[in-house]
């Protein structure tokens, strides 16, 4: 409910400012818009296997010469990279770091420059569920885009990462003399915005051995490998279920060949199959961004 209603907020504010088992044992003991910074390509694995993976960022660099490959950066206008980049701080991220936690004050704002962020709904009992996923196409910290300064929900890394960190009254200093920046965050936020709705539904609705599936293949999309590091009881947190269920769904994922399982890590071995193992809300979702791209595109 508490999500929902963020994003209910969130889409109010828009239009306001007129923004258009012992085999399982071994398991884990540049587009037009930000809408299509995934798909756009497909590229071969060491196995001559194919899997989507992030398409390229421009060939911008920072002040000290690394490639910035935060889609919404990396596609600004000169005029306003040269407003935020003296205010971008290049920062390492840890493996499980929480960025921001469910009702704490938003000190700074996260361009992930590469790994991954997990979106998560708390419950006051502790337990935790995903309702959605950042890479390198987004941002972390958008309700501060909208006025607000508190999270509703928790980020935490789900892989060492790094990242552009912005201190949030500097960006929003900044952001009226940026309006491309900001009307890519408003965009963000609509794409994170109807992934997690998806999630909610997919979380009540579907199985576990697809839910695993369909997270397998949102994670490879944004972090761009074939081996994700993962534990089965990280994935019990994403998918808001038992460790022993992501135990048994694992399994047979490795036993149907889709899957090898190492201490610490996963290895995508057959996306194709893999695909077909998921829940219909991996496509829905891709439909959507694709969807919304070509209405940005008939403009």
């Amino acid at each position: 409910m508490a999500f929902i209603c963020t994003v209910s907020c969130i889409q109010a504010r828009l239009l306001h400012r007129n923004v258009g088992s012992s085999r399982c044992a071994q398991f884990l003991a540049k587009p037009d818009s930000i809408l299509a910074v995934y798909g756009a390509r497909v590229a071969k694995g060491s196995a001559g296997r194919t899997h989507r993976v992030a398409s390229p960022s421009s060939s911008r660099k920072d002040g000290d010469g690394r490639e910035v490959r935060n889609f919404i950066l990396s596609t600004l206008p000169e005029k306003e990279w040269g407003q935020i980049d003296s205010s971008l701080e290049f920062v390492r991220l840890r493996l499980h770091q929480v960025l921001h936690e469910t009702g704490e004050t938003i000190k700074s704002g996260y361009f992930l420059n590469d790994g991954l962020g997990s979106v998560l709904t708390t419950e006051p009992n502790g337990k935790t569920v995903e309702v959605g996923l950042i890479g390198k196409e987004g941002f972390v910290g958008l309700p501060i885009i909208f006025g607000f300064k508190t999270s509703g929900l928790r980020v935490v890394t789900q892989a060492d990462a790094t990242a552009y960190r912005v201190d949030v009254a500097t960006l929003l200093k900044i952001l009226p003399d940026c309006p491309e920046l900001e009307k890519q965050l408003q965009r963000f936020s609509m794409i994170l915005g109807m992934m997690s709705t998806q999630l909610a539904a997919c979380n009540r609705l579907h199985g576990v051995v697809e839910r695993l599936a369909r997270w397998l293949l949102m994670s490879q999309d944004r972090v761009g490998s074939e081996i994700l590091p993962l534990t089965q009881e990280f994935l019990a947190q994403m998918l808001g279920t038992r460790r022993a269920s992501v135990t048994v769904a694992a399994g047979a994922l490795q036993d149907a060949g889709l899957i090898k399982g190492s201490r610490g890590s996963v290895n995508i071995l057959d996306r194709k199959q893999l695909e077909k193992r998921a829940c219909s809300c991996y496509d829905v979702i891709e439909q959507q961004k694709k969807k919304w791209q070509g209405e940005l595109n008939a403009d």
